[in-house]
């Protein structure tokens, strides 16, 4: 995988912008190489081929878990009694795929069980059944960055997921050293064979932009040197 700094810096070099222009900040490059990033992701979401990329989802071992009240986990429609569990903190920012955002796995710490993804007005509805007293599955749902667990009595899950933000230090206790590593640094979530592809795009959008021209060998007419 490469790094954030490493995939805008490929994209320099196929521009030969290695000027400081306003309009063709890193923050700039970088805002394009997302855009498509995001829709190819998206579509190998839609093509079922993102699980099979295990270098995309990262694994937070530890998410401490505080209970909530019915109203805040949108489960207000509960009838019988239910304990909520919530993580206590917000997550990073998940990618979103076709149906939501993206989780591999979320389990218990040591694994043994896991969760399946459902909708708190789909819960609702399922406890409503006759049959619901039968049901053994464990169950969250995604909701405002956070995370709800209905009837479960557990401290903490282990979510393994697609982020786009960094993880560095989200588990890590209130008063550890929690410090952002350089925005740069961080890895950049997509495949590098696929990475060719988002190349392409990126320098065709900013040759329609008119921000190169279309010849790029000839340095005596390039808008950037």
């Amino acid at each position: 995988m490469m790094t954030i700094g490493e995939s805008i810096s490929r994209i320099r070099n196929i521009l030969k912008a290695v000027s400081e222009d306003a309009f063709l900040t890193d923050r700039t490059i970088y805002s394009i190489i997302n855009k498509y990033a995001y829709a190819i992701m998206r579509r190998q979401d839609n093509e079922n081929k993102l699980m099979s990329y295990d270098s995309l989802f990262e694994v937070l071992p530890y998410v401490e878990l505080v209970e909530v009240d019915r109203i805040e986990a949108d489960c207000a429609g509960i009838k019988t009694g239910c304990k909520i569990m919530r993580t206590h903190k917000k997550l990073p920012k998940v990618f979103s795929g076709s149906i939501g955002p993206i989780f591999r796995n979320i389990t218990s710490i040591d694994g043994r069980e896991a969760f399946t993804q459902t909708k708190a007005t789909l819960y609702q509805a399922m406890t409503n059944s006759t049959h619901f007293k039968y049901n053994k599955n464990k169950y969250y749902w995604y909701k405002n960055g956070y995370l709800y667990f209905p009837d479960i009595r557990w401290e903490s899950v282990s979510i393994e997921g697609m982020f786009e933000d960094s993880t560095e230090g989200y588990c890590k206790e209130d008063g550890e050293d929690t410090s952002c590593e350089i925005k740069q640094n961080t890895t950049f979530n997509v495949p590098v064979h696929l990475f060719a592809e988002i190349e392409q795009m990126v320098t065709q959008e900013m040759m329609t932009l008119g921000k190169i021209p279309s010849d790029v060998n000839d340095d005596s007419q390039h808008i950037l040197r």
